[in-house]
């Protein structure tokens, strides 16, 4: 099954070379989330569409499985840092299983690059018919993804991004500056509205060099620079909630009194702020003196967001299993898929006080969270 799936790759990346692949600037993943990844194109009930792997046919469905052959799938995780990586896991263990015709070796690197490197080559010996990647940092691949390509191995990079090479048949995820930029853009709208004319915000960013981490950074920057907001400091809190504990405990003592924003870049890095604000008797949430917000939108976090604790959450869909069981039955029926495949994004608030922002020229709604949309979460 290798070499002939080996083949088709080789006739897949030919035709590649000459019609190109799918788009990747930040003003695409907008528009790219309403017809693919779905952007926050959604209404009342976000997760519906998000949970939802793309329409195919029967016949379709069947093309991976179709010789009788198991397909074998390695997939080398991030780790297990968070809520978002827990279901970006359980995603893949229910996509990727034997019902659906699937082996999954499945490697949790706990942010460990060369671990990761590691089972990767691993993966490679065990001749493995896919590969998928979550890269924990952006660089350092492009000796083993040639390896991969010298082996016939198609591989699948979810989630973050790959910079140093484009060895790789597909990359599935989101537009993390977008999700900087559409915070930024909320939170001006939101302060306008509340009336609040100084920005004085701390940021708790996620884990250093990772692609996720570099692109909400850059996107919330961006904003802040042309409001002309201060931003404090900004320290990287590894996306886990102790980590976030720990650099709001170090804030709260530095900064007392000169902050009423904080941005967190995940929503366990939350979870440990809202502890150390608590500690230290600093008020958050609509209510409180500090606006709090978190991305990633787990479902715990869109609680929060409904109980008025956090201001708002920006969506980082987790879900790309069943996207990539998509890509691996396009490259087994001889077709090339889309080089860049954006996931969809949403927006959630707490209060219903700004409808839409603008992101790259695109209006996006902000979805004001109810007991309905909780409801209607995926994960």
């Amino acid at each position: 099954m290798k070499r002939k799936l080996a083949l088709m790759m080789v006739a897949a990346m030919t035709m590649a070379s000459v019609v190109g692949c799918g788009g990747g600037s930040d003003e695409a993943a907008p528009a790219a989330a309403e017809t693919e990844t779905e952007a926050p194109a959604e209404t009342e009930a976000p997760a519906e569409t998000e949970a939802e792997a793309p329409a195919e046919t029967e016949a379709e469905a069947e093309a991976p499985a179709a010789s009788g052959d198991v397909i074998r799938v390695g997939f080398a995780q991030v780790g297990h840092e968070s809520d978002w990586r827990t279901a970006a896991t359980q995603s893949a263990q229910t996509v990727f299983s034997a019902e659906n015709g699937y082996e999954l070796s499945f490697v949790d690197c706990d942010n460990d690059s060369a671990a990761q490197l590691e089972a990767v080559r691993n993966f490679i010996q065990q001749d493995m018919d896919y590969i998928i990647i979550d890269p924990i940092v952006s660089t350092g691949w492009d000796a083993v993804l040639t390896e991969c390509e010298d082996a016939g191995i198609p591989v699948v990079v979810i989630d973050r991004t790959i910079d140093d090479s484009d060895k790789y048949v597909s990359w599935v995820g989101s537009d993390f500056k977008v999700e900087g930029l559409a915070c930024g853009e909320w939170l001006a709208a939101y302060a306008e509205a509340k009336g609040i004319s100084e920005i004085n915000a701390l940021v708790i960013e996620g884990s250093t060099g990772a692609s996720a981490t570099i692109g909400r950074t850059e996107g919330f920057k961006e904003i802040a620079d042309r409001e002309g907001w201060t931003i404090l400091d900004s320290q990287d809190g590894d996306f886990t909630e102790a980590g976030g504990q720990e650099v709001m405990e170090s804030y709260c003592q530095s900064y007392a009194g000169q902050f009423n924003v904080v941005i967190c870049q995940n929503d366990n890095e939350a979870y440990g702020a809202m502890t150390a604000m608590d500690a230290a008797g600093v008020t958050y949430g609509v209510d409180g003196d500090v606006i709090i917000v978190s991305f990633d939108s787990n479902k715990p976090a869109v609680q929060l967001v409904l109980d008025g604790k956090l201001n708002a959450t920006f969506e980082c869909n987790p879900l790309a299993a069943p996207t990539v069981d998509e890509v691996i039955k396009q490259l087994a029926a001889g077709e090339t898929p889309e080089k860049e495949i954006y996931m969809a994004e949403a927006w959630l608030a707490s209060e219903d006080i700004v409808s839409s922002i603008t992101v790259n020229g695109e209006e996006q709604p902000i979805i004001h969270v109810t007991d309905e949309v909780l409801a209607n979460r995926a994960y």
